[in-house]
């Protein structure tokens, strides 16, 4: 079976959660990597998270990113499966100051 692979891209996030993936996963999806730069002159604390119904999981919780610096949350080659109502929210402290690029495997399971 083909596989989909999938780029999400975001630019600005802020301190409104932001649900990078446009919508709750429809199928069982594989993240393959979630990378965050900042973009503004002052170090920014982001958190990252995955809402799961009506709870929330975090990948990262107020974790700082420098000005122009960038974190790759999966590297080594970790991957994070997520399952059919998955959403992926990323939330900064400071307006307008993340860019965000997730690659994805779109249905990995039938």
């Amino acid at each position: 079976m083909a596989q989909n692979f999938r780029r999400y891209l975001n630019q600005q996030i802020g301190t409104s959660d932001v649900d990078v993936l446009g919508g709750a996963v429809d199928s069982f999806d594989c993240l393959i990597s979630i990378r965050l730069a900042n973009i503004v002159s002052t170090t920014v604390n982001v958190d990252v998270y995955i809402k799961n119904s009506t709870l929330d999981y975090y990948l990262i919780k107020s974790v700082p990113i420098i000005s122009g610096g960038s974190l790759e949350l999966i590297d080594g080659g970790s991957k994070i499966v997520l399952q059919s109502g998955d959403q992926l929210y990323v939330v900064s402290d400071t307006a307008s100051s993340i860019d965000c690029v997730v690659g994805a495997v779109d249905t990995i399971s039938s």
